[in-house]
């Protein structure tokens, strides 16, 4: 196909050529102006034929990526505190926060967990700078999910959404009728209904899009408690001392209950003598 446009301009040369000679000796200026504009587009649109169909498009065209980062890591450290100092230190130099921050304790060891968000672009570097600052990690899970079809289908329907609402709002202002105002009505609150669960999924991602998250997690081993030793004679020791504190504490128990012994003895009393009064009528007098 090229190769015939360039000849179909030469064509055109020779011809602009061929009439010049015929009326003088030399190409007329007229002539070879129209040929050399002709030549021009033949040579401007082969030239875009021969850029391939499957060429890149330009970014301007291009649909920006959307990524959900998020990363999982797990490490043990001999300071606990101090490593939170230094990971807070470079979580404000990387422009993050952190969201949540737990510590729990267990038998040999205390544990912290940070949920930190970070600007998409500072992701990268600062899980970088914290597993590089680490000897070993037990955990390094990084995970990205692309939304970007998503994305784009929310503001499609976000936008066709917003053109029959102001549709709507047109046929409202011409209605005549209380029943076509009260239908018309009802219609309009069904999309903004809409418009307002797309545009918190559109918003939701954005954020989460904007801001990567990490989940951070570290610990530090300490020295359990020593278990007692299980030789006969300590054994016997630790019965003897568990008696005295089992009598201890019946005693105590005791002294909880002392309305409910306090009770049980006057109800005694109070049996015993009505046992004595009927004796005494039963027994004759001399």
């Amino acid at each position: 196909m090229k190769k015939i446009l360039l000849l179909f301009s030469f064509l055109v040369l020779s011809l602009a050529c061929t009439d010049g000679n015929k009326q003088s000796d030399f190409i007329s200026e007229e002539a070879y102006t129209k040929s050399k504009v002709a030549f021009e587009d033949v040579v401007e649109y082969t030239n875009e034929q021969a850029v391939p169909s499957n060429a890149p498009a330009s970014p301007q065209l291009r649909q920006e990526q959307k990524l959900i980062k998020t990363s999982y890591l797990t490490f043990e450290t001999k300071s606990i505190e101090e490593t939170y100092q230094s990971i807070k230190i470079r979580i404000v130099a990387f422009e993050g926060y952190i969201q949540n921050d737990n510590t729990s304790k267990e038998y040999d060891r205390i544990n912290r967990s940070l949920l930190i968000r970070i600007p998409n672009k500072n992701f990268q570097p600062l899980v970088d700078s914290i597993t590089n600052s680490v000897k070993s990690l037990d955990r390094r899970d990084i995970q990205l999910k692309d939304v970007t079809e998503e994305f784009v289908d929310l503001e499609a329907r976000l936008k066709a959404k917003r053109k029959l609402e102001e549709r709507y709002l047109q046929l409202l202002d011409k209605a005549r009728s209380v029943k076509d105002m009260l239908e018309i009505e009802r219609q309009i609150s069904n999309i903004r209904e809409e418009i307002e669960a797309k545009q918190g999924r559109l918003n939701y991602l954005q954020n989460k899009v904007s801001f990567s998250t990490i989940h951070l997690s570290f610990y530090e081993i300490i020295q359990g408690v020593k278990a007692p030793s299980q030789t006969y004679t300590n054994r016997l020791w630790r019965a003897v001392k568990g008696g005295f504190t089992g009598i201890g504490e019946f005693i105590i128990g005791v002294v909880y209950l002392w309305p409910f012994v306090l009770f049980a003895i006057l109800i005694g009393f109070f049996i015993r003598n009505r046992i004595r009064k009927k004796e005494t009528k039963k027994t004759p007098k001399k």
